[in-house]
């Protein structure tokens, strides 16, 4: 045998053991936690939207816009967001709005581009919160349904009819 050549030897497999054990050891535990996690039903639960509680505010005399809230639920294990809410009855101006108060205690409407869903959650839009602001059509009387389309990041566009309601009803 010469030097160039290299022989393993009971001596070496015994001091190289514990260095390959524990990567060994520590992708088994990942691998039993990833298993058991799956086995529970908690991996890969996509978003599961539901609309309900649709509803309209019926606009007032010579206001340009209105507001429209919706319930959404989403009963999955992974988060989304509402991206845009679109409308046959309506051909454009649909927005997402915040509500955010000032120092002074008044109200105001910001525009925003997209509102979150979260996993196992609500969001649940009102006149305190957040809402769609909706141009306004004269044609519109109370108890009128009107189609809306919510699209979102993942789950796609789920249609809703809103009805039309006085607003504090």
């Amino acid at each position: 045998m010469t030097s160039a050549t290299w022989t393993p030897t009971r001596r070496r497999l015994a001091d190289t053991a514990p260095a390959a054990l524990a990567p060994v050891c520590a992708c088994v535990l990942a691998l039993g936690g990833l298993a058991v996690w799956t086995a529970t039903g908690n991996a890969g639960t996509p978003a599961r939207i539901g609309v309900t509680d649709a509803r309209l505010f019926l606009p007032s005399r010579g206001v340009p816009e209105t507001a429209a809230f919706f319930r959404i639920t989403n009963t999955g294990g992974a988060r989304d967001r509402l991206m845009e809410v679109t409308s046959s009855d309506v051909t454009d101006g649909i927005a997402l709005s915040t509500h955010r108060m000032t120092a002074g205690g008044a109200a105001y409407r910001r525009p925003v581009e997209s509102l979150p869903v979260p996993a196992d959650g609500t969001l649940d839009m009102s006149p305190h919160s957040s809402d769609v602001t909706v141009p306004a059509a004269a044609r519109w009387e109370t108890g009128d349904l009107v189609p809306f389309t919510l699209h979102f990041e993942h789950s796609g566009p789920v249609e809703v009819l809103a009805v039309v309601v006085r607003p504090g009803s």
